[in-house]
């Protein structure tokens, strides 16, 4: 059961005394230095640890992504990570480009067993860490600061000396002292310090100070100071490189490492789309594509952003959320209506400046970057109204008025409603057929003849009905008012609302819509045709119109000694 009063047993993290705090102003402007850690850190999360297949796999889209530093394994802790590192070294598969990195707890054996796996590696950096907090010193490890420290400092020095006994390799040293961000700020500073006065890095050969959130106990803000603090503090802050390893459990990993870079870090590590222990690690896609929305290179590629997420579902056998921010298949899908309707306007006024910053309603980035489809982007159920609708038809080159827009919208919410399910691109085309381009019944134009004379339009035709054919006479300002004045000699009076007509396609040959609003009596609907000959579909636009109102009996058929009249009905 959980607490009524929480206080009794959990106790907020302390913060950081620093007034003069800087990273609040400040705005990243260059992406930091990356380290995937997703075959060790993400690989001992996996309910079934990768195979040598799926780590090379995951390998070779780490490189194609574009990451110059990736830590392959624990070599000294399976015997699957050993052989991999040894496979990559002896196939030569280790980019000119790319460094791999190696992670090894603080014993001298494992040690050794890890740079017999990183044998004949042309660069490399060795990863010892060793957890420094109080409740691991005093209830993990009984050992005391001083104790701490030498652990630190006694494998830094067996490191050392390995480096030496292959200077054939390009090495960089790595430190993490574990769970720093709950560890005493000046005993952080304190270990530190004693491991760079052992392997005394210079400007020109820097090590690596990690600096992990390994269980987030604080906000973002927090971590930020934590790390401002440090590396204020921090002597040869010149000859070293400040990374930050970032977990989730707060569900701030990502928000960590940004305010953590604002503060100083130069480096992240973490894993795609943030598998990891517990609630994961920093989500490296999330970082790189919340740079890339703010106008900056990150140095990554993420132009098929479907297929890496397939790559790394195979490789760790775990699902990406369909709402995972950039990459998740239904992250720029609106069902809203408001939302779809937002949208389409964006992307109506992008249309007239795609050149420009990128401006659309409820999409941080263009999903064409990422190789998504627009199609995607605007989906229909019970929640959308008329924007979704009219964007999936504009898809199809149908372009409705707005009012059609919510006439329409009404019959595909109807289907919403019944079914309780998303209705398709497909469904809804099926609808509007159904509905508006349907054969024409009971009325049907036959044979229309239009002539122009001084301005003046004239028709002659016939209206075939069930039964018979009516003779059609009319003049007007224009074909359409010249069949509503024939219509009207025929007893049925009504107006024309609203008149639109496009283009479906290009070319000369390409059909045209029209679409036809009529007014009958207090009630107005639309009429839609399609024809290579735009007259024809304007006619045929304002037939349909009256079948419809004859369908939803706003209009009453009457037979008498084979004559068929139209009247309106109450």
């Amino acid at each position: 059961m959980m607490l009524k009063d929480p206080s009794s047993k959990y106790r907020p993290f302390q913060t950081v005394q620093l007034p003069d705090r800087q990273w609040p102003d400040r705005v990243q402007r260059h992406p930091p230095v990356w380290c995937s850690v997703d075959m060790r850190d993400g690989n001992q999360a996996l309910i079934d640890p990768m195979s040598l297949e799926r780590k090379r796999r995951f390998f070779d889209l780490l490189v194609r992504t574009g990451f110059k530093e990736i830590e392959v394994g624990f070599p000294a802790a399976s015997q699957i990570d050993y052989d991999y590192v040894r496979e990559l070294i002896e196939t030569n598969a280790i980019p000119d480009d790319v460094t791999i990195q190696v992670m090894t707890q603080a014993r001298e054996d494992l040690i050794e067993r890890t740079f017999e796996a990183l044998q004949g590696v042309p660069r490399a950096i060795v990863h010892v860490y060793n957890a420094t907090a109080p409740v691991f010193r005093e209830v993990v490890f009984n050992v005391d600061r001083q104790g701490c420290i030498d652990i630190a400092t006694h494998a830094t020095r067996r490191i050392r000396e390995q480096m030496a006994r292959y200077p054939d390799t390009d090495w960089t040293f790595q430190y993490s002292p574990e769970t720093f961000c709950f560890t005493e700020q000046d005993f952080a500073l304190e270990i530190c310090e004693a491991v760079m006065d052992v392997m005394a890095p210079t400007p020109q050969h820097k090590m690596i100070l990690n600096l992990p959130t390994t269980v987030e106990v604080a906000t973002a803000n927090v971590f930020a100071d934590q790390i401002e603090w440090f590396c204020r503090h921090l002597s040869r802050r010149d000859s070293v490189i400040i990374s930050v390893h970032p977990h989730n459990d707060r569900g701030t990993g990502v928000s960590s490492a940004e305010l953590a870079l604002l503060a100083g870090a130069e480096r992240v590590e973490g894993t795609l789309f943030g598998n990891g222990e517990r609630t994961g690690n920093l989500d490296l896609l999330n970082l790189a594509m919340n740079l890339y929305a703010a106008g900056v290179s990150p140095g990554l590629d993420f132009s098929d952003i479907h297929h890496t997420q397939r790559e790394v579902e195979y490789c760790n056998q775990l699902p990406v959320h369909p709402r995972h921010p950039y990459s998740g298949d239904l992250v720029f899908t609106a069902f809203s209506g408001s939302h779809q309707d937002a949208i389409k306007k964006g992307f109506a006024a992008r249309a007239n400046n795609p050149q420009g910053f990128w401006e659309v309603p409820y999409l941080p980035v263009d999903p064409a970057d990422l190789g998504r489809s627009y199609e995607a982007v605007i989906r229909v159920n019970s929640q959308s109204g008329k924007g979704g609708v009219a964007y999936l038809m504009e898809q199809h080159g149908i372009t409705l008025p707005r009012r059609l827009q919510m006439e329409f919208s009404t019959a595909v919410q109807l289907i919403a409603d019944q079914t309780g399910r998303e209705i398709t691109g497909d469904m809804i085309l099926e609808c509007f057929r159904k509905e508006y381009l349907f054969e024409a019944a009971p009325l049907a134009l036959r044979d229309p003849v239009v002539t122009t004379t001084d301005g003046q339009a004239r028709l002659r035709g016939t209206l075939q009905t069930l039964e018979s054919e009516l003779t059609l006479q009319g003049s007007g300002n224009g074909p359409l008012s010249a069949l509503v004045d024939a219509c009207a000699h025929l007893g049925l009076t009504f107006d024309i609302a609203d008149y639109h007509q496009h283009s479906a396609g290009d070319g000369a040959d390409s059909e045209a819509y029209a679409y036809v609003e009529i007014r009958v009596g207090t009630r107005q609907l639309f009429g839609v045709a399609r024809d290579q000959n735009v007259l024809t579909a304007s006619l045929q636009a304002l037939i349909c119109a009256l079948n419809r109102a004859i369908g939803k009996g706003w209009l009453a058929m009457e037979s008498h000694q084979n004559v068929t009249h139209l009247t309106l009905t109450d």
